[in-house]
């Protein structure tokens, strides 16, 4: 099962489950657009959330690093999450799109050698 979409009804059950379960893990945001083209945003920066915020539309905060590495990054309006898996079943990436096509990508790997 190498991709998967999550529907977005599921997804505040999804990211509180992924948080708890990817905490620490080291990350590489990357950002693709149309405008921007592709700029890696951070690199191996451990993982703390992503929280789904709602008011007037919906977002997500992806929140990494502590302290004075703190890095925060807010998709607006998001409207595809997907999954991707190794081959075995490790969680490899996660790719978010936004109401603009631009995509997030988070590559992430465990500290403990998953």
């Amino acid at each position: 099962m190498p991709t998967q979409e999550i529907p977005r009804a599921q997804w505040n059950n999804f990211f509180d489950s992924f948080s708890r379960q990817h905490e620490g893990w080291l990350v590489t945001l990357e950002v693709f657009g149309s405008t921007i083209g592709a700029q890696q945003e951070v690199r191996q920066i451990p993982f703390e959330e992503i929280i789904v915020e709602h008011g007037n539309s919906q977002s997500l905060v992806i929140i990494l690093g502590k302290s004075r590495n703190h890095f925060s990054h807010t998709i607006k309006e998001p409207k595809h999450v997907w999954i991707q898996r190794t081959p075995k079943g490790a969680d490899e990436s996660l790719e978010i799109e936004d109401e603009d096509d631009t995509k997030v990508l988070l590559r992430f790997r465990s500290t403990e050698g998953h």
